[in-house]
């Protein structure tokens, strides 16, 4: 099965449908022959957008739990390995980018594998290293 590194942006369009549009969809349907590689930050990012949706009321407690069950019924595989701290700083710093989002970048580097995500700067970060987009 084809791989892919998936960020929390793709993720939280497929929750929310005012985000992410045609191209999230598309991201979602290349599931069914593809599996999404996520890092362990990646849970975190997940759970606490649904946390502060909760909070502004923008879906309930029940919605939320619901919508992260089906989430991990998906084909979506957490790297455990720890990544490279000295290439998230360098990636960080080179793109102007968060560690978390510099943490895709290295997953995606270090897999070989394309990026979704619907996040502009990572995009164009992935697309100067010469990474390609998934979808």
């Amino acid at each position: 099965m084809k791989k892919f590194i998936l960020d929390t942006s793709v993720a939280m369009a497929w929750c929310f449908a005012d985000e992410g549009g045609k191209t999230a969809e598309k991201i979602l349907d290349s599931m069914q022959d593809h599996t999404a590689i996520v890092p362990p930050l990646w849970t975190y990012e997940v759970t606490n957008v649904l946390l502060v949706a909760e909070r502004k009321k923008r879906l309930s407690a029940v919605d939320a739990t619901r919508y992260l069950n089906l989430l991990f019924q998906l084909p979506i595989e957490v790297d455990d390995s720890l990544p490279n701290a000295t290439e998230l700083l360098r990636l960080g710093r080179d793109f102007k980018l968060s560690s978390y989002d510099a943490a895709y970048l290295e997953l995606a580097t270090r897999h070989g594998c394309a990026l979704a995500s619907l996040d502009k700067d990572l995009k164009k970060a992935a697309k100067k290293m010469g990474l390609t987009l998934h979808i």
